[in-house]
C-alpha cells in the first residue's frame, strides 16, 4: 500500500495535535430524564379494571357503530390537519437527507466561456495585449470531508431524530383527531338520547292537556287545572327546539372534522353506540414509553439534542477535506481540448478553529439548554401522561358508584310519578303534584344519559391515554443506548 503524501500526513498530525487543544470544560447538560418506574403508582391502580390488551389501532370499531367507523376514517382521510403532518414530516426528512449528504464525496461539473480584451498595457506582452480573445474553461471537481471526529454523523442522526419525532407527532395527531371525532359523535348520541326524552315528555304533557279538558268538561276540575296542563306545553316544545339546535351543530361539527361541508353531516343519523368497559394493559407504565406518541416523539427530540451536542463539541476540533479538480483551460478555443490546456489539482484542506471569540463555546452552552429543554418537556409529557391514566380511572369508577345511586333514584322518581298520575285520574290529586313529580324523574332520566356519555368520553379519553393503538416500531428504545 502506498504511504499517504506528506500535506495529508501533515493535515492529519496537526489535526490530531490539535484535538488535545479543544476546551468545552464546565459545559454540561443539567438535567436528566425522569423513569416512568419512579413515577408508578400502585395505590391509583389498584381499583382499575381488570387487565387487558392495548387498545388496537382501529379501537372506534369496538363502539360497533359502522356510521362512526366512517366519519373517523373520512376525516383521517381529508382534515386538513393531516396534510400539514404530513408536510411536517416531509420537510424533517428532506432536512435529514441535506444533512446526510455531507457524510458522502461531493462532485461536481462546470463549464464557461468569456470574450475578454486584454489590455494593452496589462500583464499580458503582445500578440495577447490588445487583442480580443476567448477564455474557455471546463473543469470536474471532487471533494470529501473525512469528519474524523463524527460532527457531520451526529449532525445527522440529530437531523434524523427531529424526522423520527416528526413522524410520531403525525400519529399524535391522527389519534387527537380520532379521539375528537368519537367524542363529538357520543356527544351527538346524547343529544337524540335527550331530545327522544323530550318528546316521550311533550306526549305525556298533551295527554294530560287532553286529559285535564275532559275533566274541566264533566266539571271535575276548573280552568286553573287546564291553564296549568297547557302551559307546560310549550316548556317542553321549548327542549326539543334546543335539542334540533344541538343536534344540528352537532353534525355541523361532525362534517367538518371530516374535512367535508355541511352537507355531509345533513346525512349523519342518530348514533347507536355499545357502550365497553377499556381494561387496563397488564404492564402499565413502563410499556406506555411504547405506547404514548408524544412520549415516544419527546424521547427522539431528547435523542436529537444529544446528538447536537455532539456535533457542537464536534466543531471544537480540525476539519479536514479532500479536494481534487480536473479540467482543461485556455484563451484560444481551438486549443481547449489540446494537453497543454490541463490544470489538474489535488491537496488536502485543513480547518483549525483558534480564536472564535468564545463563539464556539456559545453555541455548545445552546445545545445544552436545548437539551435541558427537551428533557423537561419529556419529564413533563411522561408525568401527564401516566396523570391522563389514573385520571380517566379515576373517573369510571365515580361514575360507576353515581350510575348505580341514579339508578334508584330513577327507579324511585318513575314509581312517585306513576302514583301521581294514577291519583290524578281518580281526581284525588291535583295536576300541580303531576308537574312535581315529574320534575325529579326528567332530571334522573337527563343524569342517567349523561352518565351513559360521559363513561364513553372517559372510555375514549382512556384509550387515547394508553396512546391508541401506536406502537414504538422506530426503535426509541434502542436509541436511548446509542
Amino acid at each position: 500500500m502506498d504511504a499517504l503524501p506528506v500535506p495529508l500526513l501533515a493535515c492529519l498530525a496537526a489535526s490530531v495535535l490539535a484535538a488535545g487543544c479543544a476546551n468545552f470544560e464546565g459545559i454540561a447538560p443539567r438535567s436528566e430524564r425522569t423513569e416512568a418506574a419512579a413515577l408508578a403508582s400502585k395505590a391509583a391502580l389498584a381499583d382499575a379494571r381488570p387487565s387487558g390488551t392495548w387498545p388496537a389501532a382501529d379501537w372506534w370499531k369496538r363502539f360497533g357503530d359502522p356510521q362512526l367507523d366512517r366519519l373517523i376514517e373520512e376525516a383521517l382521510a381529508g382534515n386538513p390537519g393531516m396534510a400539514g403532518a404530513r408536510a411536517r414530516i416531509d420537510r424533517a426528512r428532506a432536512l435529514a437527507a441535506n444533512y446526510g449528504a455531507a457524510l458522502e464525496p461531493q462532485a461536481g461539473a462546470g463549464a464557461g466561456m468569456v470574450r475578454q480584451r486584454y489590455s494593452g498595457n496589462g500583464i499580458f506582452p503582445p500578440p495577447i495585449a490588445g487583442s480580443w480573445h476567448t477564455q474557455t474553461d471546463i473543469a470536474a471537481s471532487v471533494s470529501y470531508d473525512f469528519d474524523l471526529w463524527g460532527r457531520n454523523r451526529a449532525a445527522y442522526d440529530a437531523a434524523l431524530g427531529q424526522a423520527r419525532a416528526a413522524e410520531v407527532d403525525a400519529y399524535a395527531a391522527r389519534l387527537l383527531l380520532a379521539t375528537g371525532v368519537a367524542r363529538a359523535y357520543a356527544q351527538l348520541a346524547r343529544s337524540f338520547e335527550q331530545r327522544e326524552l323530550a318528546q316521550a315528555v311533550l306526549k305525556q304533557r298533551e295527554a294530560l292537556f287532553d286529559l285535564t279538558r275532559q275533566r274541566v268538561t264533566a266539571g271535575l276540575d276548573s280552568d286553573l287545572e287546564l291553564k296549568q296542563a297547557e302551559g307546560s306545553i310549550p316548556a317542553a316544545r321549548q327542549r326539543i327546539a334546543q335539542l334540533d339546535e344541538e343536534i344540528a351543530l352537532g353534525r355541523n361539527l361532525l362534517a367538518a372534522l371530516a374535512g367535508q361541508g355541511p352537507d355531509r353531516g345533513l346525512a349523519i343519523t342518530r348514533p347507536h353506540l355499545r357502550t365497553q368497559a377499556v381494561a387496563l394493559p397488564t404492564v402499565l407504565p413502563a410499556d406506555l414509553l411504547g405506547r404514548r406518541p408524544d412520549v415516544v416523539a419527546q424521547r427522539w427530540r431528547v435523542e436529537s439534542a444529544r446528538r447536537d451536542i455532539d456535533a457542537a463539541k464536534g466543531q471544537f476540533y480540525p476539519n479536514i477535506n479532500i479536494n481534487a479538480l480536473i479540467g482543461l483551460q485556455s484563451i484560444h478555443l481551438s486549443k481547449l481540448l489540446s494537453a497543454q490546456s490541463e490544470n489538474p489539482s489535488f491537496g488536502p484542506a485543513l480547518r483549525l478553529p483558534l480564536f472564535d471569540g468564545g463563539r464556539l463555546r456559545a453555541n455548545l452552552a445552546a445545545k445544552d439548554a436545548d437539551y435541558d429543554l427537551a428533557v423537561g418537556q419529556y419529564n413533563q409529557t411522561l408525568v401527564d401522561a401516566l396523570r391522563e391514566v389514573v385520571d380517566q380511572l379515576a373517573s369510571l369508577k365515580s361514575v360507576d358508584a353515581q350510575r348505580r345511586e341514579v339508578e334508584l333514584a330513577l327507579t324511585s322518581a318513575r314509581d312517585a310519578h306513576a302514583l301521581a298520575r294514577e291519583r290524578y285520574r281518580a281526581g284525588i290529586a291535583s295536576y300541580l303534584q303531576v308537574l312535581a313529580a315529574e320534575a325529579p324523574l326528567l332530571e334522573q332520566e337527563n343524569l342517567r344519559a349523561n352518565l351513559s356519555t360521559r363513561e364513553l368520553e372517559l372510555s375514549i379519553t382512556l384509550i387515547r391515554a394508553l396512546g391508541g393503538g401506536f406502537e414504538d416500531t422506530q426503535g426509541a428504545r434502542a436509541a436511548d443506548a446509542s
